[in-house]
């Protein structure tokens, strides 16, 4: 297992395969808009994981990222998908999915808690434990520490396992269609919040 650092976009020929990737991002807050994007995390499953960092000023333009992130042929695996969607959308200029989202599928079949953050559900479902004490960290300094980039490292290196668990829990309380109807909206409900309606159900009646 190892943590490979790239800047600007990922060297080529790497993660070009046909499998699952899981996928995460750190930015400077939680404003899309605002708070820029500075790392993207992402992993096939098979030990390793990829850190791109992006700079202040970046221009975001990084073609092997965005090839592989818009390969619409590989499942990209989240936890939160709906922030990593709008955040890749707006700087990177790709949709990339299609989608497996860990926290919905965890609310869909963990209805005996309301616990459904990371550390939670790899804790729970794969008896391992992590740590979120980066979580709140300045990720675009000039220098990322290596305690950030284990901590943005297992944001991804989990996601394989938990999908493979989360999957048969939803196949076994009948609820993989909602799940997946869930999964295909999760893109345009990442436009929605970047247009405005972050805050806003526009299913209500009101």
């Amino acid at each position: 297992m190892a943590v490979h650092f790239h800047e600007e976009d990922l060297p080529a020929g790497v993660l070009t395969g046909t499998g699952a990737l899981a996928v995460d991002t750190e930015t400077m807050g939680l404003a899309t808009l605002r708070d820029r994007l500075c790392v993207v995390q992402i992993a096939d499953g098979s030990g390793d994981e990829h850190l791109v960092r992006f700079g202040p000023g970046s221009r975001y333009e990084a073609p092997n990222l965005k090839a592989v992130l818009a390969d619409p042929a590989r499942e990209k695996i989240y936890h939160f998908a709906r922030f990593d969607l709008a955040a890749i959308h707006h700087y990177l200029g790709v949709m990339a999915g299609p989608v497996f989202c860990t926290k919905i599928a965890s609310k869909l079949v963990r209805t005996y808690t309301d616990r459904h953050g990371l550390k939670n559900l790899v804790e729970e479902l794969l008896g391992e434990s992590i740590s979120k004490q980066q979580q709140s960290s300045d990720w675009g300094g000039p220098v990322i520490s290596d305690a950030q980039r284990d901590y943005a490292a297992s944001d991804v290196r989990y996601l394989h396992r938990l999908k493979d668990e989360l999957t048969v829990r939803l196949e076994r309380e009948g609820r993989t269609h909602l799940a997946q109807a869930c999964f295909a909206f999760l893109p345009a409900r990442a436009l929605l919040d970047v247009a405005g309606w972050a805050e806003h159900d526009i299913f209500s009646h009101m």
